[in-house]
């Protein structure tokens, strides 16, 4: 059976999570799953995610995969709790390692702390296939964002994490610690080396008011109108702009808590002995 998208938008922080599956009764994935989160309030909440469960419950869903493209930076991931809601195992790319000692100085991670102990259920690798019920995913490596970053294709689907954007905003920026936009560029070519027609499901959308979030868009769409790396564009041209345009972009603006959770397992912190959990603030380093 041919693979089905269903796709939730989290206004808050753009982002898209998405549950592949192949219909009424099938296994699922998860693809990228938030948790709301409050910095004001350093409050958080599984309203979002909870959406995306109810549809899998209301359409009899198993979910049996919470696949990470990455660790995000601009949202924290709700893998952990979609894990304790449903036994879903959580992948990862296998480079996450790469980003966790990346991080390890800035958070003052002991080194008792490793991927090892992260919880990851499983880290996935260059050409690695799995199965989903019916479905065949496989695994493609493709790094620039972070060392780490990996997109997940099934039938004629693609979920790129940030890979790409809608054409208008064009590619992720490589300015975190391990980015590299000549990998990102060469990482973008080979996506768009696919068939013209398959479908690129988008990890962000930042719609203006009242406009939809732009969900999915194509190979040969981006191929033709991506405003960084559409034909035409070599690679020393579109480094030198991700250079230029990321020197000005700010941190975002979760950054803080969201490395430290997703590159930990995609977990909150443990409680300390008064229950209460605590997030580390490091000062002056974004």
């Amino acid at each position: 059976m041919a693979a089905e998208v269903q796709s939730f938008f989290d206004p808050a922080t753009g982002s898209l999570t998405h549950l592949v599956h192949a219909g009424r009764g099938s296994a699922s994935a998860i693809i990228d799953p938030v948790l709301d989160f409050d910095p004001v309030a350093a409050r958080t909440s599984t309203r979002s995610v909870d959406h995306v469960l109810e549809f899998a419950q209301r359409h009899d869903l198993s979910v049996d995969w919470i696949l990470e493209t990455h660790a995000h930076a601009d949202h924290l991931s709700s893998a952990d709790y979609v894990r304790q809601e449903t036994g879903a195992r959580i992948a990862i790319g296998h480079r996450i390692v790469e980003v966790l000692e990346a991080f390890r100085g800035i958070y003052d991670w002991p080194a008792d702390v490793t991927v090892g102990t992260c919880r990851f259920d499983r880290l996935v690798s260059e050409g690695e296939e799995f199965r989903i019920g019916q479905l065949r995913i496989r695994v493609l490596c493709v790094p620039g964002h972070t060392p780490a970053s990996v997109a997940y294709a099934v039938d004629d689907c693609v979920f790129v994490g940030d890979l790409v954007l809608r054409p208008e905003i064009g590619s992720a920026r490589c300015d975190f610690p391990g980015g590299d936009p000549r990998a990102l560029y060469r990482s973008i070519r080979r996506i768009m080396a696919l068939p013209p027609s398959t479908r690129l499901f988008l990890c962000h959308d930042y719609p203006e008011a009242g406009d939809e979030p732009r969900i999915v868009t194509t190979v040969e769409e981006q191929r033709q109108r991506n405003v960084h790396i559409r034909d035409g564009i070599g690679e020393e041209e579109f480094v030198a702009l991700r250079h230029a345009r990321d020197a000005t972009l700010p941190p975002p603006r979760l950054i803080i808590p969201s490395i430290q959770c997703n590159v930990l397992g995609c977990r909150l912190p443990s409680p300390s002995a008064n229950g209460r959990r605590y997030l580390n603030m490091p000062l002056d380093t974004f």
